[in-house]
Parts: structure tokens; C-alpha cells; sequence
């Protein structure tokens, strides 16, 4: 009896090699993407970078460009990661040609061109409103936490770098004078010669400057939040002088600029990233970072961003109770946004938010009215299903839920990457759709 299956021929050879365009199918994703960032985005941010470098050539910034991208929309982030995939997973393969940079000239590829690669995001934004997938009329617009590459656990309060900053101090000069007198005693049998701190009090002292670094950034954000009135100064305490921080202020040793934020599953060491999305195709037309856990002052900084990055305000704009306050929907009125803003926490089952006890003739009690009026079928009811999936596809679909960079810019810049590859995965995806429906 024959054999009943296909041939499994393990030690077959190909006499001629095939195309490497062949062993994807036609409208995979590699494509658009080599296609997109090789012929229609300008890398010349990024290519007249590499003007008159000598020795071996580089890699080409544009498929480096396009390898970074594709690696994000498939939820690879790692350098490493990244390096692995170009020689084992058949899609790296095409997009490089067989091209096998280490992870070392990913790495730094990335971090010389972090803030050119981020800059690539307005160009792609007016590619997805060209090809349909972004309109701006309507805009929700949210903000996630996502943890920084430092652990909470190294972060000090204000009150706790005061002691410790006296201990350190005690501890170097006790240290001093013990190394002192052991050198003293030492000078009778060898000759005198200069000697370095013991590495015990090398670490005491590279943490001691830590420490009044970040005391002193913390001191310098009080002073200039009583300058500009301190009212909104999260760290001053009631009953304290002017200027003086809040002895629970807390600065993280490894990452400054990152903050304790609280999330659903526990408290964090990380930032705040804002996104605006278009309604129509869950684009990205507007991203921001900050390390405020709070969104009432990002609203002005995003409809800048939008305007900025995607050429326009849009149309209407939906945001939760978070960015609720008279200055926001003052702003909202005077830039010609329809807002649909949140003035309290919706209840569930509830047509619109609850009210928050708005005072009577204020923009945040016409505000309630409005999303009242509204009711079920109004444009508020977007918000929900228009900006937190696209949270869910970054950090769960794609498992982006950690920051590899440290720093503000660098992280602001990190995130930019990752809204561009979420576009680009939605223009992929549509080019295959019609690839297909052409077929």
C-alpha cells in the first residue's frame, strides 16, 4: 500500500534560490510597510544624518526605519528581540533581504534617530486621512498609564531624603576618619602615597549626590508652583511655608522624570501617555507624554498636538470627567471644538455621565445639560469604543505595557513611535483588505 501522505523531504535542496518577495503572500503587511517608508514617507531627517560617514557603510536608514516599524506593530520591542527575529521569522527576513543587523546598531540606530522616527507620525497621520481612515470629526481623546523602565521601589520621599541625606553625611565623615587613621598607621611601614576612598564610601557618596540632586529638583518645583500661585502645587501641604515641598514628594532614583501613579492593578512607577483617536478608524491623529498622573492640564497640549500633528482641530471632541474643568471647556469654546466632556462618572446603564455638582450657570452645568440632552445616541457615547480599544491593542494585543527608554524626551519620543506603528497596522490592514477584495 502506498504512502498516503505529502512528501516530507527534510534534506531537499534548492538548486536556485526562490525570490524572497515569494514567501510571503501577496498584501502581507512587510509589504505596504517596505513600500510606505521607502517610497512615500521623507527619511531625509534620518538619511542626511549619515552624509560623509567613512569606514564599512551602514546599514540603509530606510529599511531600519521600516524593520523598527514593523517590529512595534507585531509587539516586538527588544533590540534583541528584534535582532532574532531578522534571522529566524521568515517576515523580518523579507523586509531586511536577509540582512542581519546585531542588536547593538538596532539599539543605537533607534536612539540616534529617536526623535526623527517619532517626527515621521504627522506624515502618517495625513496618509491614513488620505486613504480614508481618519475624517476628524470627532475625536476621543484618553490617557493610559504605562510603567517606566525604573522600579517603584526606587524611589525616596522628601522627608525620607532629609534623613537620609544627614546619615549618608555621617556615615562619609565616620568613614573619613577611620580610612584617615588606618592610612596613619599604615605610613609606618610603607611610604606615604595617595590612596583612594574605600568603595564603600565611593557608593556612599554617588548616592549622596543622588540624593541632593533629586532633593534639589523637588525644592526647585515648589519654589516655581508658589511663584506661579501654588494653587496647584500637588506637592504643598497644607500649613507649610511657601515653596517647601510636601515631605511625601517622591522622586525615583533611576528614572527622575517618572512618577507613582495609581492604576487599576496597584500603584506604578510611570507615565502618563495621551492619545486623540479618530472616531471613524481608530487612528491615532494626537499622542503626548507627562509625568502628571492627573489629565485636567493635558487637554490644551493635546488639541495642540492634534492640530500639529494631523493639520487640523477636529470637528468634536469626547473626553471623560478627568480633563473636566471651566478652563478646559472655555478652551474647547474658544477653538471651535464641540466638546462632549464628562462632568462626573457614569453610572452604568446610564444615558450620560452623572453630574458632578456643577455650580448653576457655569460651563460645566451646560456641559451636563448638553450630554444629558444628548442622551444614549449622542456623540459621547464614542468615546468609550473609539480610544480605550486602541489602549487594548498596544498594551495587550501587542504587550506593550513597560517604556525601554528612560527620561521624558526619550519616552515622549518612544511613545510617538509606537502611535506611528499603530497607524501604519491600520493603513497595512486596509491595503490587505482591498488587496483581497481585488483578487
Amino acid at each position: 500500500m502506498g504512502s498516503i501522505f505529502k512528501a516530507w523531504e527534510t534534506d531537499a535542496q534548492w538548486l536556485l534560490p526562490p525570490s524572497l518577495q515569494d514567501l510571503l503572500p501577496e498584501g502581507h503587511r512587510v509589504h505596504y510597510i517596505r513600500d510606505l517608508v521607502a517610497d512615500e514617507l521623507d527619511l531625509s531627517a534620518i538619511t542626511g544624518a549619515h552624509a560623509g560617514v567613512r569606514g564599512q557603510p551602514p546599514f540603509d536608514p530606510k529599511m531600519m526605519a521600516a524593520l523598527l516599524f514593523h517590529a512595534y506593530s507585531e509587539g516586538i520591542h527588544s533590540s534583541r528581540r528584534i535582532a532574532k527575529a531578522c534571522a529566524e521569522r521568515v517576515d523580518f527576513m523579507v523586509l531586511a533581504m536577509r540582512q542581519t543587523p546585531c542588536h547593538r546598531t538596532i539599539s543605537g540606530f533607534r536612539k540616534r534617530h529617536l526623535e526623527a522616527l517619532s517626527g515621521l507620525f504627522g506624515q502618517i497621520v495625513a496618509h491614513c486621512v488620505k486613504a480614508g481612515l481618519a475624517d476628524l470629526k470627532h475625536v476621543a481623546l484618553d490617557g493610559t498609564k504605562v510603567q517606566a523602565n525604573a522600579s517603584k521601589h526606587k524611589a525616596m520621599s522628601y522627608g525620607r531624603m532629609e534623613k537620609a541625606e544627614r546619615e549618608l553625611a555621617a556615615e562619609i565623615a565616620a568613614g573619613m576618619l577611620k580610612a584617615a587613621e588606618e592610612a596613619d598607621a599604615a605610613e609606618d611601614a610603607d611610604p606615604p602615597e595617595e590612596r583612594a576612598d574605600p568603595a564603600w564610601i565611593a557608593n556612599r557618596r554617588k548616592r549622596l549626590a543622588m540624593i541632593r540632586k533629586c532633593k534639589a529638583e523637588l525644592e526647585r518645583e515648589a519654589r516655581e508652583a508658589a511663584e506661579a500661585g501654588g494653587g496647584d502645587d500637588p506637592g504643598a501641604a497644607a500649613g507649610k511655608p511657601s515653596g517647601v515641598p510636601d515631605g511625601k514628594a517622591q522622586r525615583n532614583f533611576t528614572d527622575p522624570d517618572s512618577r507613582i501613579m495609581r492604576t487599576r492593578d496597584g500603584w506604578v512607577q510611570g507615565y502618563n501617555a495621551q492619545a486623540a483617536v479618530d472616531a471613524k478608524g481608530q487612528i491615532i491623529v494626537g499622542h503626548g507624554l507627562t509625568g502628571e498622573a492627573n489629565d485636567k492640564r493635558q487637554l490644551a497640549p493635546m488639541l495642540d498636538a492634534v492640530e500639529r500633528q494631523a493639520g487640523r482641530l477636529p470637528e468634536e471632541l469626547s473626553a471623560d470627567s478627568g480633563y473636566c474643568s471651566e478652563s478646559n471647556l472655555e478652551l474647547l469654546e474658544a477653538r471651535g471644538v464641540r466638546g462632549f466632556v464628562a462632568t462626573g462618572r457614569q453610572r452604568h446603564g446610564s444615558p450620560a455621565p452623572a453630574r458632578g455638582g456643577e455650580r448653576p450657570g457655569s460651563r460645566a452645568a451646560a456641559m451636563a445639560e448638553r450630554l444629558r440632552r444628548e442622551g444614549r445616541s449622542g456623540p459621547y457615547r464614542l468615546r468609550k469604543c473609539t480610544v480605550e480599544p486602541v489602549f487594548g491593542q498596544i498594551k495587550e494585543a501587542r504587550g506593550f505595557r513597560r517604556f525601554l527608554l528612560r527620561g521624558l524626551d526619550s519616552v515622549r519620543c518612544e511613545w510617538g513611535i509606537l502611535c506611528a506603528a499603530h497607524n501604519i497596522g491600520k493603513l497595512a490592514a486596509l491595503r490587505a483588505a482591498e488587496s483581497a477584495a481585488a483578487a
